[in-house]
């Protein structure tokens, strides 16, 4: 059961990392990653949090994370939403959570502040 349990651990460990490295491909802007773990009643373990400056550029991260996860880790999101308007795209990896924002949208739903006691890791841009 233990090591199932580490296994788990660092299986989404490496997702988390794949698919940061995925955003940081596509210059996704303001990552953050919000460890949900210790919080009651929580959705996943992991929320991935970034902004594009445009729609083109929202799809696009998408389509990194998409490709990303699925070559080198053979993932595929559970559910996947948001890829009509490219807005707010929301993918679903079931330990993880990826929502990828155009950055007004982002800071109308305010995510990190909905689940400020998560632990927060901000990843610095890549410039």
């Amino acid at each position: 059961m233990i090591k199932s349990v580490e296994k788990k651990a660092v299986e989404t460990k490496i997702l988390v990392d794949t698919i940061v490295d995925a955003i940081q491909d596509i210059k996704g802007k303001d990552i953050v990653i919000l460890d949900l773990q210790k919080l009651p009643n929580s959705v996943t373990d992991y929320f991935i949090i970034c902004s594009g400056e445009s729609s083109t550029q929202v799809e696009g991260i998408s389509n990194s994370v998409l490709k990303k996860t699925s070559k080198q880790l053979k993932e595929k999101p559970w559910h996947k939403e948001g890829l009509n308007n490219s807005e707010w795209i929301l993918l679903d990896y079931v330990n993880v959570v990826v929502h990828i924002f155009y950055k007004d949208v982002r800071s109308f739903y305010n995510l990190e502040g909905l689940w400020a006691d998560a632990e927060i890791t901000e990843i610095p841009n890549l410039d």
